[in-house]
């Protein structure tokens, strides 16, 4: 995610130097989330320059834009799953012109008018994927790696990696006790901080940037990571595996949403038409390794990267999977409390 990240920052440098009349679309995204070569095709195409902008987390996402919410800085932003519910409830959302998105019948519609925005009234599908388990089989050694739980071993203390995602980190917590990821009984979340409280010792980095760089840099040799950052990674480091833990994998979903401010909606909306091109959509699921939700795109896919069960997991990959959702503001307090401790060592 680091190169994107500095494509972003030279792209903000360099906005100052056209024309005064050429349009800026201001995109905020999760870092290395969009190929270099999209965003270059955008803009000979359409004469849009996009401003690329990073976050490494949904809370740290949402918080700019609620701080931000009479500037309009930015025109598309990509939560993740139960975020697009809370920002459309609180009205940081503009409703989306679907008479605008030519490509929007190319969506699978098992990722179409979910609970989290019925309709898709303020949101479109971008990308899905999972966080499950990664450890490099080169140092592990030959003891299985198969489930949450299996990171509490004595033998990976100082060698765990976890994602810097409050709900993400809470999830593995919960399952290893056999609740629900998105469990909102303050007594469940209590258990899983103190579960993830001895597991602390062993942690050796959190990591929202990008995950696969403390498994290539050998910082880390097991721990979280989001599915398409193991794909990346396997292509840099052979040994690096990428498992569906038994207890259940995180499912996600990332959307496009235009922040209420927004001053270039209709950019914006061309933005979500042209990734939704089934060609765009293909490259895009190639080059970083998640799974789309266009199905056009799917039949264009390499048989190589469309039979990775890394990014396109079976039915048995999924069969204990849970897939994230609003837990509400009271339950999401509760959860906030017990990260800051958790990251503070209390």
């Amino acid at each position: 995610m680091k190169k994107l990240a500095l494509a972003g920052l030279l792209a903000m440098t360099l906005s100052g130097c056209g024309s005064d009349d050429q349009q800026v679309l201001n995109l905020y995204n999760w870092s290395e989330y969009m190929p270099q070569e999209v965003l270059d095709r955008f803009q000979e195409e359409t004469g849009i320059q996009v401003v690329y902008t990073t976050y490494d987390s949904n809370e740290a996402m949402y918080a700019r834009i609620k701080l931000l919410d009479d500037s309009g800085q930015y025109d598309l932003a990509v939560p993740s799953t139960y975020y697009v519910n809370k920002m459309r409830n609180e009205g940081l959302l503009t409703p989306i012109d679907h008479s605008k998105l030519s490509n929007y019948g190319q969506l699978d519609p098992e990722l179409t008018n979910l609970n989290i925005d019925p309709d898709n009234a303020y949101s479109i599908p971008y990308l899905w994927g999972t966080t499950g388990l990664a450890y490099d089989a080169s140092d592990v050694g030959e003891a299985p790696v198969t489930a949450w739980a299996d990171l509490w071993k004595d033998d990976y203390s100082g060698r765990v990696m976890l994602t810097n995602d409050m709900r993400e980190v809470f999830h593995i917590g919960l399952r290893v006790l056999g609740y629900s990821g998105n469990s909102t009984n303050p007594q469940e979340i209590e258990a899983a901080y103190n579960k993830l409280t001895e597991l602390m010792p062993a942690v050796r980095t959190f990591n929202s940037d990008a995950p696969r760089m403390p498994y290539l840099e050998g910082e880390t040799d097991i721990g979280m990571i989001w599915n398409g950052e193991a794909v990346m990674g396997k292509a840099d480091m052979p040994s690096l595996e990428y498992v569906y833990p038994q207890e259940g994998v995180i499912v996600w979903l990332d959307s496009f949403v235009i922040p209420k401010n927004a001053k270039n909606v209709d950019a914006a909306h061309q933005f979500i038409d042209f990734v939704m091109r089934p060609e765009i959509s293909a490259l895009i699921s190639e080059d970083i390794g998640y799974a789309t939700p266009n199905l056009a795109a799917r039949e264009q896919l390499d048989p190589a990267v469309a039979s990775d069960r890394a990014s396109y997991p079976t039915a048995v990959d999924l069969e204990q999977a849970e897939f994230q959702e609003d837990v509400g503001d009271e339950a999401l307090q509760i959860y906030t409390k017990y990260w800051e401790l958790l990251k503070a060592g209390r």
